[in-house]
């Protein structure tokens, strides 16, 4: 079956901020067998971009080449766990919805990724910038990548250690954001003994200790409902969560910080003892930003970690928007706030 190709296509509904791009071409990718073809493609456009569920990227303009789109389908169990070791082996295609490979992990009574739940994106996505949230980051799960080179089409498998993964980063994601590989799937080590993790704050109010130790699919249902508390649906509201990451700083730097800013909430961890992890969108709300808009391009009322397209916003005002939190952030505490979102 040959490859799905549009020329001059729309963009508007294949990102999460609901903003209006073309790309002169797009090709929509279903079939494994296919990847080496739209490789090809790619290799000779003047511009390319791999695209997932475009859920953590902002057009500030239109592509004036060649996006893949990638749309592959389909969910696996590979092996089941054996004592001592209890792993069980998951595989997912890179066009799986995220969400809905969490529940079915969940569904098979797996548990690992129910502090993952309802993030937006593809499971294709995942790795590239290494999500997390609620105390868990998906590195600690992850089995193995399997990836086409797009320089010369060789296929690889990345172990989890050969990802280079830190905080949203990974092997997969360059420094302008684009990445040398496309992603066909995904494993992941998953266990059917249960070893909650709820010592992020959300989650120690909905599991007190007194409670009983809830299961995987609860504390998923728990997580959900933070998340859809403090964050927009990008379905009503153009969005791509959070926009930036949180800073990392020296310890000397946050002690600073602290003594500058009583209240400035500050999160060290003991395996690295010698930097701190600030909460921009603490940082955002100080500097006036929460609730900000600037036609449609916005800051949400919740969270002003969000920023937001009210309807007919450009990506270049968005971005402009963010530019300016970053300078006034810059201004009142001396911090640089790094774009989670990529910009294209």
């Amino acid at each position: 079956m040959p490859l799905a190709i549009t020329d001059s296509a729309d963009l508007s509904a294949l990102n999460s901020f609901g903003v209006a791009a073309r790309a002169r071409r797009l090709i929509t990718l279903t079939a494994e067998a296919d990847a080496p073809e739209a490789i090809e493609q790619l290799r000779s456009a003047p511009q390319s971009l791999v695209l997932g569920a475009g859920s953590n990227l902002l057009f500030t303009r239109d592509v004036d080449g060649t996006v893949l789109k990638v749309s592959l389908a389909g969910r696996r169990v590979i092996s089941e766990g054996t004592a001592p070791h209890d792993n069980v082996i998951v595989e997912a295609a890179a066009g799986e919805p995220w969400h809905d490979f969490v529940l079915w992990t969940l569904a098979l009574g797996l548990s690992g990724l129910e502090n993952l739940a309802l993030i937006p994106g593809s499971v294709g996505a995942a790795p590239v910038q290494n999500i997390g949230a609620y105390g868990v980051e998906l590195r600690e799960h992850l089995h193995s990548v399997n990836a086409l080179s797009l320089e010369d089409g060789r296929r690889c498998e990345f172990a989890a250690n050969d990802c280079r993964f830190a905080y949203r980063d990974s092997l997969f994601r360059s420094l302008a954001g684009q990445s040398r590989w496309l992603i066909l799937s995904v494993r992941f080590a998953l266990s059917r003994h249960p070893r909650p993790r709820l010592h992020y704050p959300d989650l120690k109010k909905a599991f007190p200790p007194s409670a009983p130790c809830p299961s995987p699919i609860q504390i998923a249902n728990a997580v959900c409902a933070i998340r859809r508390s403090k964050l927009p649906d990008p379905a009503q509201l153009g969005n791509a969560g959070s926009f930036f990451r949180n800073p990392v700083v020296d310890s000397e730097r946050a002690d600073q910080l602290v003594c500058n800013h009583p209240g400035i909430p500050i999160y060290r961890d003991a395996t690295a003892p010698h930097q701190a992890k600030l909460a921009a969108g603490w940082l955002i709300e100080q500097c006036g930003w929460k609730g900000a808009r600037r036609g449609d391009a916005g800051v949400h009322a919740r969270h002003a970690l969000v920023l937001v397209n009210h309807g007919k916003a450009r990506g270049a005002d968005i971005a402009a928007l963010a530019a300016d939190i970053q300078a006034s952030v810059i201004e009142r505490f001396g911090v640089q706030l790094q774009p989670e979102v990529v910009f294209v």
